[in-house]
């Protein structure tokens, strides 16, 4: 007890990270992020349909091509413009990796089984050196 007392902040650290790593799965499991290489592999293989979640402006700078753009914002009011690929892999990108996590969170939750996030967002497609473009 006096151990506690004592590391009151180290053991409220030990909780906390502890309760980071179990959210995950109580809401709603991991998702799996890819690299660009093994999205153009999916892409390529399994026609998997690119999500792009960035907002409009982010979008308009430059995007995958063939993607589709639904801001995350708007993901819930029209998930069912992609209902029919619920039995393909859905790709989801943003700027960085975060946003997409949070869309394939809403995904899996509307039915969607293969989903994936693109680890590092449109940043690390470009990293690559993959193509984007600003066309529609």
């Amino acid at each position: 007890m006096e151990f506690l007392q004592q590391n009151i902040i180290w053991v409220a650290l030990a909780f906390v990270s502890g309760g980071m790593l179990v959210w995950p799965m109580v809401a709603g499991g991991t998702v799996a992020h890819l690299t660009p290489a093994e999205a153009t592999l999916l892409m390529n293989r399994e026609d998997a349909l690119v999500l792009d979640v960035r907002e409009t402006g982010e979008w308009g700078s430059g995007h995958i091509h063939g993607a589709r753009h639904i801001t995350l914002g708007q993901l819930g009011t029209r998930m069912s413009e992609i209902e029919k690929f619920k039995e393909k892999p859905i790709i989801v990108v943003c700027a960085t990796g975060n946003r997409s996590t949070s869309a394939c969170g809403q995904l899996k939750k509307g039915g969607f089984g293969k989903v994936y996030s693109l680890g590092g967002g449109i940043s690390s497609w470009i990293d690559a050196n993959l193509p984007l473009t600003t066309k529609s």
